[in-house]
């Protein structure tokens, strides 16, 4: 039964939800292997690094999960400033990545000329392909970074259940969220979205829609992380997601999805030492250390123990190298554009 639905083509809502039930190590095994076999028929042997700079941890948001929300007194927050972007971006290019992934929370005071700005200058000094991750912006906004050389835009739905969504965000929806997304690739954006593994209420109905939204929106990049309780939040008591169901996921979209990138996220590292090296194993095929500079880094604090040794300029690219060849596979060359065919390289 479990071979006959793993050799499926297509998936439904019943069978997802009998793929994420499966509790037996045996089969969660198997899972594991063929989402393995699909990775490497889809994706090949290839990990690809997007070097991730964190540059602002103020959010007009107040997202009851997140430790950067805008209820959080007590958060030392910090902006960087263009040239402090700009020289992070130039010294993740010199050890040979060529995403860099501009991330913040919802901060306007960066108004879309102000990042427009930074795009261009990026651009016209290093060859690298931009990923943004900014929240909900306006759609002009997005144009205009388009327009200056952004490639990417990451933007989690993070939960499908419109009920949900609306217990976690304060004033926004999930239809907004997805409005944004739809646009966002209509303009000629590779889109990245996913969810959040374990958050309160959630169910395996939840996740086994977060996988179809994420097959029904063609995402180029999808991401399943896990919750971790944020100190200053209401949810702070709240438990952590369980790594293996996490995992299981993981294989499970990737039989699903077959050819998007999924990373190995730092939140499954943050509950586990060796959780990329996990992910890598169950179909992940993307890792997105971070490189936030000093005194910035630790203040990024959606979660506890965000940040890892592996990421470290000091320790890398030893660190990321060994993580990637202890998987057998090696580190992709190139901006590691969509998987989709036709796609217009940038």
């Amino acid at each position: 039964m479990l071979k006959e639905l793993l050799n499926k083509d297509e998936f439904s809502k019943d069978d997802i939800i009998s793929l994420l039930e499966i509790n037996d190590r045996n089969e969660v095994q198997s899972i594991y292997q063929k989402a393995d076999e699909i990775r490497k028929k889809y994706c090949g042997n290839e990990v690809y690094l997007r070097g991730i700079i964190e540059f602002s941890n103020y959010c007009e948001q107040d997202c009851i999960y997140c430790g950067l929300r805008r209820s959080n007194l007590s958060l030392d927050r910090y902006r960087m400033s263009k040239n402090e972007i700009i020289e992070t971006a130039k010294s993740i290019f010199r050890l040979g990545i060529q995403t860099i992934v501009l991330q913040s929370g919802e901060d306007y005071l960066y108004t879309g000329e102000i990042i427009a700005d930074i795009i261009s200058s990026i651009k016209s000094t290093i060859n690298v392909a931009i990923t943004l991750s900014l929240g909900e912006r306006n759609y002009e906004d997005y144009a205009l970074w388009k327009d200056v050389g952004a490639d990417r835009y990451l933007l989690k739905h993070e939960t499908a259940n419109a009920k949900l969504y609306s217990v976690y965000h304060f004033n926004q929806s999930l239809k907004d969220r997805v409005d944004h997304l739809l646009y966002l690739k209509s303009i000629g954006y590779q889109i990245g979205s996913g969810n959040i593994i374990g958050l309160p209420q959630q169910t395996i109905k939840d996740i086994a829609e977060d996988i179809i939204l994420c097959k029904g929106l063609d995402l180029d990049m999808a991401s399943f992380s896990p919750f971790i309780a944020s100190p200053e939040t209401p949810y702070r008591s709240q438990k952590n997601a369980d790594i293996n169901f996490t995992l299981k996921v993981m294989a499970i979209a990737r039989i699903v999805l077959k050819n998007v990138h999924i990373p190995a996220t730092t939140a499954i590292s943050s509950l586990d030492k060796y959780g990329r090296e996990k992910g890598l194993q169950v179909g992940a095929n993307v890792i997105m250390p971070n490189f936030t500079p000093n005194p910035y880094r630790d203040k990024y604090s959606i979660y506890p123990n965000k940040n890892s040794d592996n990421d470290n300029p000091l320790y890398f690219p030893n660190s990321i190298t060994n993580l990637i060849a202890a998987t057998g596979r090696k580190i992709g060359i190139g901006y590691g554009n969509s998987l989709k065919i036709p796609r217009k390289s940038i």
